[in-house]
């Protein structure tokens, strides 16, 4: 006999909405407190105060692509086990083991053996894949189909990666940066959060959610629709069409974003002034910049899209990720500017990495909530998991093409193209290659923009009115923007 959730609330929603709440939490604790640490962690030298792998920055660079891009790819193997065989409650407590040992492992292996380190990587990427596609949907689950409180409960779910996000790196950055404790701390700290969230499972997800979300999707799928399954409609090919389109639009987008834990970190180690008094600010911190503006403009963006869809005058979802990809760029110019102040001071101000930042941000506030909303209206429920892992099919390819990107920013500087296009804006040769990169990307943002732009009436149209559910509150605007999570972290209600 299935048992149902707890009845029982705390301020008007499921105690079990705060049980997903933490261990959602602790997970995204785990991953970005990691993320802060990887590249820096694997450039460091072998004899430093703070020993690391001592490779080079391309080197480091191609695996912190290939590491991100398998954490997003995974998700399809993972969505598709938990809709057809595991269930999504199974998944999530087997990917949390794996991703805790896989904490400890790197422990363990930093800095004497970069192979135990491998086997970290590997834990962590399997494990991200049973966890990441599914421990958001239980989230509708909890709530009958159109309770009010529903919207309300995916702001409060997402505040929880958010805040997750933002103080791993003031954590796993002061320890892993620091010659007296040394990188492997780091890890174990993230290792902690991800054992944290690991516990909540198993004490709390039985009593406070019952069986929910232990019956995968398609089972489930075919019992609602009398024991057969039901072909694919023209209007449900049309909504995949436009998944299709988008794909190649968002993953653009998701190439640039990506930058952040790769060079864009080096860039803060290395040409940054982080001092503070008498203090330096350790490089880890600036990865908490993202999360943190998510917190602050998450709310402005809802009542903004609130505001325009009362008075008809909201933009359709392909014109949203357009300024996306805009804003996305003129972050990337920030960062040039910047390179002039390095070749004149030898530092950058702190300043043009958080317009940086905050620009990405508003850009990911554009698009990611915008699009993961979409996919939750165009998916078929049956397809649902598996649509959501497609969803991070496209920061997977992003990430490996990004990462091998910035570690094209160590050469590029040796091309005559590179070095006369610096001179032609009076930047010495030593900073073309990151000239280059992030100039490169500012114009493919555009260029892509532009033509998202011309076939935005196209996409429209295949949508057959779905991207017209639009939020009319400002609580249901916001569950859509808080669907960011940085590198973009939950799924959303694949339910709805």
């Amino acid at each position: 006999m299935s048992q149902a959730p707890s009845n029982s609330t705390l301020w008007g929603h499921p105690k079990g909405l705060y049980i997903l709440f933490t261990s959602e939490m602790w997970e995204r604790f785990s991953y970005y407190g990691m993320r802060a640490l990887l590249v820096l962690t694997l450039v460091a030298a072998t004899e430093g105060l703070n020993p690391g792998f001592g490779m080079s920055d391309a080197d480091a660079l191609s695996l912190y692509a290939t590491y991100t891009g398998l954490v997003y790819f995974t998700p399809i193997i993972g969505g598709w086990l938990a809709d057809n065989f595991l269930g999504q409650r199974l998944s999530i407590l087997l990917g949390g083991i794996l991703m805790a040992a896989g904490q400890f492992v790197l422990f363990m292996a930093t800095p004497h053996s970069i192979d135990l380190f491998y086997v970290g990587l590997g834990l962590l990427i399997a494990g991200n894949g049973m966890f990441k596609p599914n421990i958001s949907t239980i989230v509708g689950d909890l709530y009958p189909r159109g309770d009010a409180r529903r919207d309300s409960a995916f702001s409060i779910f997402y505040m929880g990666i958010n805040l997750g996000a933002f103080i791993a790196p003031f954590i796993t950055s002061t320890l892993g940066e620091s010659p007296d404790f040394g990188w492997r701390w780091g890890y174990f700290a993230a290792g902690i959060g991800m054992t944290l969230a690991v516990l909540t499972q198993v004490f709390f997800f039985q009593r406070y959610l019952g069986d929910v979300g232990k019956i995968p999707g398609a089972k489930q799928d075919i019992a609602n629709s009398g024991g057969k399954k039901q072909p694919l409609t023209k209007i449900e090919f049309d909504r995949l069409r436009v998944i299709l389109f988008l794909f190649v639009f968002v993953t653009v987008f998701w190439l640039a974003f990506e930058q952040a834990g790769g060079l864009m970190n080096i860039y803060a180690d290395r040409y940054t002034d982080r001092s503070w008094g008498d203090s330096i600010i350790p490089a880890g911190y600036f990865q908490s910049l993202n999360p943190l503006f998510i917190l602050l403009f998450a709310p402005i963006f809802s009542f903004l899209w609130v505001y325009l869809n009362k008075r008809d005058k909201s933009p359709d979802a392909p014109i949203k990720v357009f300024v996306g990809l805009l804003l996305t760029a003129m972050g990337f110019v920030f960062l040039i500017l910047g390179l002039f102040e390095i070749q004149t001071t030898g530092k950058a101000n702190m300043m043009w990495l958080v317009l940086a930042y905050l620009f990405h941000t508003l850009g990911e506030l554009c698009i990611s909530p915008v699009g993961l909303s979409l996919m939750t209206k165009l998916a078929p429920l049956r397809l649902a998991s598996l649509v959501m892992g497609i969803w991070f099919l496209m920061p997977a390819i992003a990430s490996k093409i990004a990462g091998e990107i910035g570690a094209f920013s160590e050469t590029a500087d040796q091309l005559t193209f590179s070095q006369e296009l610096a001179a032609s804006i009076g930047l010495n040769p030593e900073y073309s290659g990151l000239l280059v990169v992030f100039g490169g990307i500012a114009v493919g943002l555009v260029a892509f923009g532009l033509v998202l732009w011309m076939i935005s009436g196209m996409l429209v149209r295949w949508m057959h009115g779905a991207e017209r559910m639009e939020p009319t509150t400002t609580a249901e605007g916001l569950e859509q923007e808080m669907e960011v999570v940085a590198e973009h972290e939950g799924i959303g209600d694949t339910k709805k």
